[in-house]
């Protein structure tokens, strides 16, 4: 019998380790898989002589973990081409929101989508996200608003997790917006999510995280830490979408409940990014709806790199403002746009995407872990951030098995 169900060689592996040479890369690098786990990796010269099922050689080619899409809205009804071309005009987001375009437009089309539609479009877009090198994927509601369609969307999502090979998590965004039926009455849609949508997502299982949006046309931190408290109490973690448009507290908020993460974070404070380093959550960025949306604050990105926030990356993927269904050129523009270096970017599409999800089996390369890994026509890992519209991915593994890219 095998020791190794497979074994690569003559391969340059970045395995994202902290703390050691930049991308912990190993040069000369052999990587071998036993049932669906990293059962070893390091330099080929010091390889067990133990037998693999499979070999292969990969002429130097690059190996990364699997890549990590930790933010997205993936399931949605119609698009919003109509939208950007009004931005492109002159229109502004609010504007535009203020008008009943912007979510509320989605959330009529994801309302009146079947589950099926919903699931088929959503797949699509999912095996887009596969070719080019991810495998998992976290999903977020928020275009249904009530309590039916939100339950719809996460169905479709946990369905999409269940079919499609690829690992998906769920974040119940309900307060995404206001919906047009508790129009002026804000706090009692608040009071509806926590009373009445929570409970049942908890009892059906279908959402791993409690995410919102913190911004003055949106929701205000009073409300959300009502909802997250609620959260909390049904032993859901917190998300948030924090800062994006306007300083509205959303970091400090996120850090004060702990939150995995707080995303965006364009016009985050200095005491913000203060507390959300001393609680340990990630920052998301997103420059998919930076470009989108044409917004010139940036993110601080000096400040979180000197006070030890974690900084992972993400496509954003969603209707409006963030059309874009590539982890890799969302990695390239973070170097181009926010400043990021080509290994920041990878690390937050790979370990610091995972911290985000609360996954600790995978981001890194090394034994034990799960077998997510993504094999590139390129020999450094720097060239998945250098690279604008590429395909450089050669093959995905999830837990150890080839993934149908065709």
């Amino acid at each position: 019998m095998a020791d190794w169900d497979l074994l690569f060689v003559d391969a340059r592996i970045a395995t994202m380790r902290a703390g050691g040479d930049a991308y912990g890369l190993i040069e000369q690098g052999a990587l071998a898989i036993r049932d669906e786990k990293i059962a070893w990796v390091g330099p080929a010269d010091r390889l067990p002589k133990r037998f693999a099922e499979e070999t292969r050689t990969l002429n130097g080619r690059c190996i990364t973990p699997a890549l990590i899409d930790c933010h997205t809205h993936l399931v949605f009804g119609g698009d919003r081409g109509d939208e950007f071309e009004q931005r492109l005009g002159g229109t502004s987001y609010a504007e535009i929101a203020a008008a009943g375009g912007g979510i509320l437009s989605t959330v009529r089309a994801t309302r009146e989508a079947g589950l099926d539609t919903l699931y088929d479009s959503a797949l699509r877009r999912l095996r887009t996200l596969a070719a080019t090198g991810v495998a998992t994927v976290e999903i977020k509601s928020g275009y249904g608003l009530d309590v039916a369609n939100e339950l719809k969307m996460l169905a479709v999502a946990r369905n999409l997790g269940r079919s499609s090979g690829l690992t998906i998590r769920t974040s119940l965004l309900a307060a995404h917006a206001v919906p047009a039926e508790f129009d002026g009455r804000s706090d009692q849609y608040i009071d509806m999510i926590c009373g009445k949508l929570l409970p049942e997502v908890v009892e059906h299982e279908l959402a791993d995280a409690v995410d919102a949006y913190c911004e003055t046309f949106a929701f205000s931190a009073p409300q959300i830490a009502k909802l997250f408290r609620r959260a909390r109490e049904l032993g859901l973690p917190a998300r948030l979408h924090a800062d994006q448009l306007g300083d509205g507290g959303g970091a400090e908020l996120a850090a004060h409940f702990g939150a995995l993460s707080a995303d965006h974070l364009e016009y985050a404070s200095e005491t913000g990014i203060r507390a959300m380093a001393e609680a340990g959550t990630v920052a998301v960025l997103l420059p998919g709806a930076f470009v989108t949306l044409g917004e010139t604050q940036l993110p601080p990105v000096d400040l979180m790199r000197s006070t030890g926030v974690p900084i992972a990356v993400a496509t954003d993927l969603n209707p409006g403002t963030s059309p874009l269904a590539s982890l890799p050129v969302a990695m390239a523009l973070a170097a181009r746009v926010f400043g990021l270096t080509p290994e920041e970017c990878l690390a937050g599409a790979t370990r610091e995407a995972a911290r985000v999800l609360g996954l600790d089996d995978r981001g890194v390369l090394e034994a034990g872990k799960r077998a997510d890994i993504a094999i590139w026509d390129f020999e450094h890992p720097r060239d998945l951030a250098y690279w604008l519209g590429d395909k450089p991915l050669r093959t995905l593994l999830i837990g150890g098995a080839e993934f149908d890219l065709s």
